[in-house]
């Protein structure tokens, strides 16, 4: 009876503790999933990979950032800096060389040629010619007359002028005579712009022939809403981004100035145009299309970060949080204005986070690739 009743409370004490040894496993494992799920919007991402990958964090703070009006428009070439070539004679168009949009031409170099030889009117620089031949001899004839009081002072003055003009018309088409025709110069160093005539054609004196732009000066032409307008008279600078290319480029560095803005409204499109004048320092095509970020010089403090930083993901936008040497966060944020380089947070970030501002992308996918079980770090 005894050894019965004492089997009996060995097999219950071995029941209970198996029963206890289960429960305490049971336990364990539910706190580490527990802590895995704690973790699971965390991403490692090693500090040697990240370096690597070109990774690059930036702790926030608080700074200064201008006013922006959010424009498009385009670079252009500023109106004086532009020549157009004209013809300084009648006559057939010739190319001295073969001509295209962009060529390079340089001051005094010859552009065209133009020849009236099979004309009915003839070659005006021989008409020239013998229009000064002749007037050259009137008027020696009657510097001499003029002495010998045959003629008046009134008469010399009048064979005089002739044969100054005479003169000048002869010496402006004898300096540019060239291969029996007359060269048309260009008068400035630059690039051909557009070309307006064609070989064969017939032009006449002062008929534009060709416009070449120097592309030292160029004008940054905004469309702007016209809800801005009120705020046109603190319109400090610009920065933009032409649509060939991804760098920012800054009018104040630039050594540009705000040119004008309209009084006006553009015809049925509801914006008003504002003109910026900047060197071309940076080699910029006139002509091409720009993003325009108008700064204004209404300031105030806010949490920014560049560009760069941002992803999106189905129209929302995030930033990946830097927690520790190895450990990232996405975070959801709250975007405001952007002046082209940085961009505002008004949520989602606070002042000493370290946000990725290089290498956001590679984040994103480190996320994608990997899941952190049991990560442990200090906040």
């Amino acid at each position: 009876m005894n050894k019965g009743c004492m089997c009996i409370g060995m097999l219950a004490f071995v029941l209970l503790t198996s029963c206890h040894h289960n429960e305490s496993t049971e336990h364990e494992e539910g706190s580490e999933v527990e802590k895995a799920e704690g973790h699971s919007d965390e991403i490692v991402y090693e500090k040697a990979a990240a370096k690597a990958a070109g990774v690059v964090a930036e702790t926030v703070g608080m700074g200064t950032f201008a006013g922006v009006i959010p424009a498009s428009g385009k670079v252009l070439s500023a109106s004086d800096d532009e020549t157009v070539v004209v013809a300084n004679v009648s006559g057939i168009v010739h190319f001295s060389r073969n001509i295209s949009v962009g060529m390079k031409t340089e001051k005094g170099s010859p552009v065209f040629l133009l020849s009236a030889e099979h004309l009915q009117d003839g070659d005006p620089a021989e008409r020239a010619s013998v229009a000064y031949e002749t007037a050259k001899n009137d008027y020696e004839r009657a510097a001499r007359l003029v002495k010998e009081k045959i003629i008046s002072e009134k008469e010399f003055n009048v064979v005089k002028g002739l044969y100054e003009g005479a003169r000048i018309a002869y010496k402006a088409t004898a300096q540019n005579r060239l291969q029996n025709a007359t060269a048309v110069k260009s008068p400035v160093d630059g690039y051909v712009k557009s070309c307006m005539v064609s070989e064969g054609d017939y032009v006449s004196v002062g008929q534009p022939l060709m416009r070449i732009a120097r592309n030292n000066k160029l004008y940054l032409q905004a469309d702007v809403a016209a809800r801005h307008y009120s705020a046109f008279e603190r319109i400090r600078s610009a920065k933009f981004r032409t649509s060939y290319s991804d760098s920012i480029y800054d009018t104040e560095r630039m050594n540009g100035r705000l040119l004008s803005y309209g009084r006006t409204m553009n015809d049925a499109s509801g914006y008003v145009t504002v003109t910026f004048e900047m060197e071309n320092t940076a080699s910029l095509l006139p002509g091409s299309f720009a993003d325009i970020y108008i700064q204004t010089d209404e300031e105030h403090e806010a949490v920014s970060v560049p560009l760069s930083a941002i992803t999106e993901e189905q129209g929302v936008k995030f930033v990946y949080i830097q927690e520790d040497d190895d450990c990232y966060r996405k975070q959801e944020v709250k975007l405001g204005m952007s002046d082209g380089e940085r961009i505002e947070i008004l949520s989602g970030v606070n002042v000493g986070d370290r946000v990725v501002i290089q290498g956001a992308v590679r984040v994103k996918l480190a996320a994608a690739g990997n899941a952190i079980p049991a990560h442990t770090h200090s906040h």
